[in-house]
């Protein structure tokens, strides 16, 4: 599958006049069912969100003139003007500070890191602040802004470019963290996390960027803090999000052909965490295990074997399993295949239980 990913050839605008602003509403009403990419997607909740609210700022590093290295961001400066869509400096940590403040004074930022690990800079400010000063304020001062993070591997980058940095995000208090595995919930996510009056650090799986499906946008799917049974089954449940649910849809699909039957439900949000609806789901099959591409030792996975664990444990009739990365960092390009789960390393897995149990 691929995408277009050229830059757009209007000239760049630095004010947005009222036949625009027109252009950008009506592109908000629904379109004909078409085949939309998940870059496609985002790229149109982040116009739509533009247009029907001048509270909303993007800016980030190359997110103006270029429209961002995986073009998510491409032609928005154009339409909205540079006041509102900009390129900032190579400085995350500047980014995401100004940000605060401009959310502290009732905009609503959306930033972009760029890559994951370009993120780490930035650390201090998401954690320290960002996360705790609605705590901090007691409730009086609120920061909604939108952290957009291209995360997780297969798409051959090299180190900096493929960390799955999930869980120092979900381990932090005050942050929910969203990520989309498809384009209409790339779509209907990210509006809603704009929306939010709470920080979201929004996670895009980078191999999934140029994933077709084909809807009419806009398009609302399940609220955020709900998961999603996507594949039903009776004997398992095989937890993914983001990357990997594609892998625990083609597990599924390759378990069947051994009388496996495999129930996958996609968690979306990563925090809070559903616990009904996956619950819900380990009680009738009484077994689980979870798919990442982090690191196995202390990733999410960990979390939520710990979770499911304590409140569905009389229910179980094996351990959870989890189904990682290994506990080394990113490999280069070559050998990333070697690290990423695979269908075959999930089967596996799954045969290591005793069934007669």
């Amino acid at each position: 599958m691929s995408v277009e990913t050229g830059t757009n050839p209007s000239t760049d605008s630095t004010a947005v006049n009222d036949a625009t602003a027109t252009a950008a509403s009506a592109s908000s009403e629904t379109s004909a069912p078409s085949s939309v990419t998940m870059t496609k997607a985002l790229n149109q909740a982040l116009r739509d969100s533009l247009a029907e609210d001048d509270a909303v700022l993007v800016f980030g590093e190359d997110v103006g003139r270029l429209g961002g290295v995986f073009r998510v961001t491409e032609g928005l400066r154009a339409e909205f003007g540079s006041n509102r869509v900009w390129d900032s400096p190579l400085a995350e940590s500047g980014i995401i500070g100004t940000a605060i403040g401009m959310a502290m004074n009732g905009m609503r930022p959306v930033v972009e890191m760029q890559f994951d690990a370009y993120a780490y800079p930035a650390f201090e400010q998401i954690v320290s602040h960002v996360a705790k000063m609605r705590n901090r304020t007691k409730g009086k001062i609120s920061l909604p802004i939108t952290i957009r993070i291209p995360y997780a591997g297969d798409i051959g980058g090299v180190e900096h470019h493929s960390d799955s940095s999930e869980a120092y995000w979900t381990s932090t208090p005050g942050l929910t963290v969203v990520t989309p595995s498809n384009p209409a919930d790339a779509y209907s996510l990210l509006r809603e996390s704009i929306a939010s009056e709470d920080p979201v650090v929004f996670m895009e799986p980078k191999s999934r960027y140029w994933m077709k499906e084909t809807l009419s946008l806009p398009v609302s799917t399940a609220p955020m803090d709900r998961a999603q049974v996507i594949s039903e089954g009776t004997d398992v449940t095989l937890l993914a999000y983001g990357p990997t649910v594609r892998t625990a849809l083609d597990s599924a699909e390759a378990g069947a052909e051994h009388g496996l039957s495999i129930e996958v439900i996609d968690l979306r949000t990563l925090s809070p965490f559903d616990d009904e609806t996956v619950s819900a789901s380990v009680r009738k099959t009484s077994r689980a295990a979870i798919i990442h591409e982090a690191a196995q030792f202390g990733g999410y996975g960990a979390e939520v074997a710990a979770r499911l664990t304590e409140r569905n444990f009389t229910y179980l009739s094996a351990p959870i399993l989890r189904i990682a990365g290994f506990d080394v960092p990113y490999p280069s390009p070559k050998l990333e295949e070697f690290f990423l789960p695979t269908v075959e390393r999930v089967l596996d897995a799954l045969e290591s239980w005793d069934w007669e149990l």
